[in-house]
């Protein structure tokens, strides 16, 4: 590391061994001799005081403890683009790159042999056969000498620049001016300085398609200044950046599919009408936001919002939602199809996690997809027969009828239960016979009394069993393979209730329990082998 102090010392990103802070003085520091370096560090438990010594305040930090001196010779100042890539890929004459006789290259401990071999010539072609670079942790600072990126790399696509000494958005753009057809970049884990007015980059990110910022202390005002550079931008990653506040995006951000906005403390739910209208938007990720609720104004009972016209997939697990009425809202979404929602208060309300997710099923109309979990067919079904017959109850007493002319549920019972008549449409109001409210979960609440016929082999009379509504598919083949002494051949079970009008349901998960299916006392279980 030299010892001589960069004339644009201030402000730079260095590293001392394994620890990173930014250069916040450079001068004397009084009773010591020499230069000193005045670092806030990235990691406060580096430091040793804020900035001050012997009662002389000579740089400021923003933790008490977050800052200490150096001297030059202990601060690694970075290295140039190209010479960070050389290093890291072997092609460094100097370093881990070494010509040796009879044409030959050798690459670490591996050697490679070139006839008739310009040791200048095939390194410059192994440079331009690189697509997919990564430099990360390389020390990174600067681009390098002008249009050298280009004349050496031209066929980089995707850039990896995580983790190094980059101090400002101005060297990032340095480096992807030079790279014509560059689609992916992430600089995440560089804290460093943003515009703060428009400015103009000749097409540097033309072709960019994916873009990672995470913890680099960029601010959204500052991503829509910069994303006036970014025409065909589909993904963006601003993870941990502490963006509390959101502007509406006019005229940028156009294209975005992707959005990951996690570990952003926003200042509330609201914040999301601000980006709701990005007309592309497809992902959106909000994990550990700070949300607690989520309300799309503009639509009313059963209807659809003009917000987030194509968002797919929405993730808002860690977050402080507790009402069910947010979960409500998100059937509101046009796209919806798979969602995220684990670690939220709103998950201990039940204690059965089964009973949670058929909730939530029930409640989200098109959702195919929950917490990483396919919603298969039988699943939604069973789901959404549930929830009809569990607040069945509620909803004669809030004003619903069996008589279409009678029905009138209470705005109260709506605004709970916007999905209720839907349900009601698809599969019939509930009979009073079937509506089961919450009882409390005690064994005999738990057992199904079920008819078990074998339709192939009239020989064998109809059985009737009492088994618990937990027990698994498998465990009742189990069974039924030792109450009918069937020999070793695979069983095919099905259902049949007075409620589906002839129709047979298979139990085709052996995994899943009976009441995954919705499976009633006084239903027939037919068995096939």
């Amino acid at each position: 590391m030299a010892a001589e102090v960069p004339p644009d010392a201030l402000g730079r990103r260095v590293s001392c061994g394994t620890d990173y802070g930014t250069v916040r003085y450079v001068g004397s520091v009084s009773r010591t001799a020499g230069i000193w370096l005045g670092v806030e560090w990235d990691d406060p438990q580096r430091g040793k005081h804020d900035g001050s010594y012997e009662g002389t305040q000579y740089f400021k930090c923003r933790h008490p403890k977050g800052g200490s001196f150096i001297r030059p010779n202990k601060a690694n100042f970075g290295v140039d683009f190209l010479t960070a890539v050389k290093d890291r890929y072997g092609l460094n004459e100097k370093q881990d790159a070494q010509y040796g006789t009879g044409g030959t290259l050798v690459f670490g401990t591996k050697t490679v042999e070139f006839v008739g071999m310009d040791s200048v010539a095939e390194q410059q072609r192994q440079l331009n056969k690189l697509v997919d670079i990564s430099v990360r942790e390389c020390a990174v600072s600067h681009a390098g000498q002008e249009e050298e990126i280009r004349r050496t790399c031209a066929n980089m696509r995707h850039i990896n620049l995580s983790k190094n000494l980059i101090s400002s958005w101005d060297t990032v753009i340095a480096i992807a001016s030079q790279v014509q057809n560059l689609e992916t970049l992430n600089v995440s884990e560089n804290k460093m300085r943003f515009p703060s007015i428009s400015t103009f980059t000749s097409g540097a990110f033309s072709n960019l398609k994916i873009l990672a910022l995470n913890q680099t202390e960029i601010t959204w005002t500052e991503v829509l200044l910069c994303a006036q550079r970014w025409p065909v931008l589909e993904e963006l990653y601003l993870s941990s950046n502490n963006i509390t506040v959101l502007e509406r995006p006019d005229n940028v951000l156009q294209t975005l599919k992707l959005l990951d906005l996690s570990d952003n403390q926003l200042l509330d739910g609201n914040q999301l009408h601000l980006i709701a209208q990005l007309p592309r938007l497809e992902q959106l990720i909000l994990r550990n936001t700070g949300i607690s609720s989520i309300h799309f104004p503009d639509a009313g009972f059963g209807c659809k919002t003009k917000m987030f016209p194509l968002l797919k997939r929405l993730a808002i697990n860690e977050n402080k939602i507790s009402q069910w009425s947010s979960i409500n809202e998100l059937d509101k979404l046009p796209s919806l199809q798979a969602l995220q929602c684990n670690n939220n208060p709103l998950m201990d309300t039940e204690k059965n996690p089964e009973t949670l997710i058929q909730l939530i099923i029930a409640k989200i109309s098109q959702l195919e997809v929950l917490n990483n979990c396919e919603i298969l067919p039988a699943e939604r079904r069973g789901a959404e027969l549930d929830y009809r017959k569990i607040f069945g109850k509620d909803w004669l007493e809030a004003g619903g009828h069996w008589n279409p002319e009678k029905n009138k549920p209470s705005e109260e019972f709506l605004a709970a239960h916007p999905r209720y008549p839907t349900l009601c449409l698809k599969y019939g109001a509930p009979e009073e016979g079937e509506l089961k409210g919450r009882q409390p979960l005690t064994l005999k609440n738990q057992l199904l009394t079920l008819t078990i016929k074998c339709p192939e082999k009239p020989e064998q009379k109809p059985v009737e069993k009492k088994l618990p509504e937990s027990m698994t598919i498998q465990k009742v083949k189990g069974l039924l393979y030792r109450l009918f002494k069937i020999p070793g051949s695979e069983l095919k079970l099905s259902y049949e209730s007075s409620k589906l009008e002839g129709k047979e349901v298979e139990l085709d998960n052996d995994l899943k329990p009976l009441q995954f299916y919705s499976i009633e006392s006084g239903d027939c279980v037919l068995v096939r082998w």
